[in-house]
């Protein structure tokens, strides 16, 4: 069971830009901040994005993403514009993934340090 996952930033207030925006539309919330990390859950942290501890520049995982699940296509078409508009890089424009399941309907994008992170829903809606 995962209890939280943490991606890695060179640059903590660039990275909020994106997450703040992006995260409050899935309905998380900034729970704390500081000039190192930040972040993000409904009663508890689900979440962060933070400087690496061991000093060294963040990089990113190859083959390695975030899948937020959400409810509606609406809101994966939502995730995907808000980030672009926050300084996401788009990766996978909202659509149908036959290869993964008939109804996996996900968004792709790159934050700012390259991590990619994905809305994705089952639902009809």
């Amino acid at each position: 069971m995962i209890d939280h996952i943490s991606v890695g930033t060179n640059n903590i207030a660039r990275a909020r830009e994106l997450y703040d925006s992006v995260l409050g539309c899935l309905g998380l919330r900034l729970l704390q901040s500081s000039e190192h990390s930040a972040d993000y859950g409904v009663a508890s942290i689900l979440f962060s994005v933070e400087t690496p501890l061991d000093g060294h520049p963040a990089t990113r995982g190859n083959g390695m993403h975030v899948a937020f699940a959400v409810g509606r296509r609406e809101l994966v078409e939502t995730f995907h514009r808000i980030a672009l508009a926050h300084g996401g890089r788009d990766a996978g424009a909202p659509g149908l993934r036959p290869e993964y399941d008939a109804h996996y309907f996900g968004a792709f994008v790159f934050d700012p340090d390259g991590n990619k992170i994905e809305a994705v829903t089952r639902s009809f809606q």
